[in-house]
Formats: structure tokens, sequence, C-alpha cells
């Protein structure tokens, strides 16, 4: 059986008006007939660390980029996963949340980032995601009619014993929707990537923020659809736009059959 999947690439902003245009834009450029699957990047909606530019999103903004996202599901007749969204925490603080959006505009799944980037880089380049956000506590598989999808989002992708997890409860796909430094993404985030697809049999969806953007992040681009080999079958590189693919899914118990490494755990 072979699906289509599509992973669009952004330059998300602080204003989320301008978010919902390029996406409109984006969508109505992709014209593929039967697209089973379109991936969103992490922060899509608002790419924002002020926590007053977050809740003023939250109140003004979040039904209707949900309502484009669900307009496009059920134009397209496809999936969609979104990112992330934020999403209030009980404690004035938020969740990075992904979100699978189905055919008809319904919300079927969702997962919390669970791995925050608390990272220093140097002097001038630090990034403190627990200042704003907190961690979800469950992995999430969600059951697509042609196969799982084990979500993560972006920083995780460090983390391999959750796509281990994900892989041992029946994952076939990973979604790992980014906003990765260009300083860290130039250096490793290809060799992550590749390495989550190959150690599991699974193929990646990575869809990415890209560019300078206006909140002074720069982000690295290269959105990338990978088979369980490790083979990168596509790959955007620093520009506004998508990557589509057809997916073989007889490769994930071919290669699985080939080197056996989920019964080793």
């Amino acid at each position: 059986m072979k699906i289509k999947v599509v992973c669009i690439q952004t330059n998300s902003s602080q204003f989320p008006s301008k978010n919902i245009k390029m996406l409109d834009e984006i969508f109505n450029k992709i014209r593929s007939p039967k697209i089973n699957l379109i991936c969103l990047p992490e922060c899509v909606a608002i790419f924002s660390d002020e926590k007053k530019r977050i809740n003023n999103f939250l109140s003004d903004w979040n039904n209707k980029f949900l309502e484009l996202i669900k307009y496009y599901s059920r134009k397209k007749r496809s999936y969609i996963l979104i990112g992330s969204i934020p999403q209030k925490n009980k404690n004035n603080k938020f969740f990075n949340r992904s979100l699978i959006i189905d055919p008809e505009g319904e919300i079927i799944s969702s997962y919390d980032k669970i791995n925050l980037f608390d990272v220093f880089l140097s002097n001038k380049e630090k990034y403190i995601e627990s200042k704003n956000y907190d961690s979800g506590k469950k992995i999430s598989l969600s059951r697509l009619p042609w196969g799982n999808l084990g979500m993560t989002i972006c920083y995780d992708l460090r983390f391999p014993l959750l796509y281990k997890k994900l892989a041992k409860k029946g994952a076939h796909f990973f979604s790992i929707p980014a906003a990765f430094t260009y300083t860290t993404g130039i250096s490793h985030w290809e060799s992550l990537l590749r390495a989550r697809a190959i150690e599991n049999g699974c193929f990646v969806f990575a869809p990415a923020q890209c560019g300078h953007h206006d909140n002074g992040r720069r982000t690295f681009g290269n959105s990338m659809i990978i088979d369980p080999w490790g083979k990168i079958l596509k790959r955007a590189k620093h520009s506004i736009g998508s990557i589509s693919c057809d997916i073989d899914l007889e490769k994930v118990n071919f290669y699985r059959k080939r080197i056996p490494a989920m019964t080793k755990y």
C-alpha cells in the first residue's frame, strides 16, 4: 500500500494573522489530487516566547487558526498534523501541543511535548522553553487508517527511548515537527532524524520552520521525509513551501525483517 505525504515548511511570525495568510497561500499551491497526510511544523500558528502574545493568540486567534486547518482537511480530504500550537495549562503556563485533524475536520489525536528545549548554546544563544511551558506526561500513538503515527515534537528528537517506546507500541511512522535552531540544525538535524528512522525501522516526517523570524530566532529549515532505511526521500532547503512523497508502507516490515533490532529490547 502507498500513501502520499506532504510536509509544509514555514517561516512563522509573532503575528498570527501573517501565519494564517502564509498557510492559506501554501495550501492553495498544493495541487496533488489525493493526499493522505499533510504535516505542519512546530510553532506554526504563533512563533513567540512572550506570554502576553501567546495569551492573545489563545483569546483572539486560536479558533480562527483551527478553522483554517479544518477547512483544508475537509477540502483536501486529508489528515493534517498541526505541528504545535500553545494550549493553556491550569497553572498559568502552556502545553506545546501537536494535533491531528481528520478529513471531517475533527481533532482525533493530541500530544503534549515531553522534552522541553532548555539549552545554553553560548553566552548569546540560550533557550528556556520551561519558562512558559510545562512538559507533557504521556506518549501518543495515533492510529490512522493506513498505519500508526508516533507523535513527537522537535527537541524530543534527542531522546531515542521515546521513539523506541512508540515503535514497540506499533508506530510505523514518526512525526517530528520542529523549529530547530540554525546553530544545532546545521550539525545535528539530519543525523538525528536518520538515526531515529534507522534504529526503529520507521518512516520519519519532519516539517520544519526556516529562516530569520521577527522575534530574533533563526531556524534551520531542511524539512525531510525519510524511509526506514534512513534514506532521505525528499528534502526542502531554506525557503517557505512544501515537499511531497509517495510512501510505500511495505518498507517498514521489509527493513525490520532484514535488521530485526526491534526484538532486542
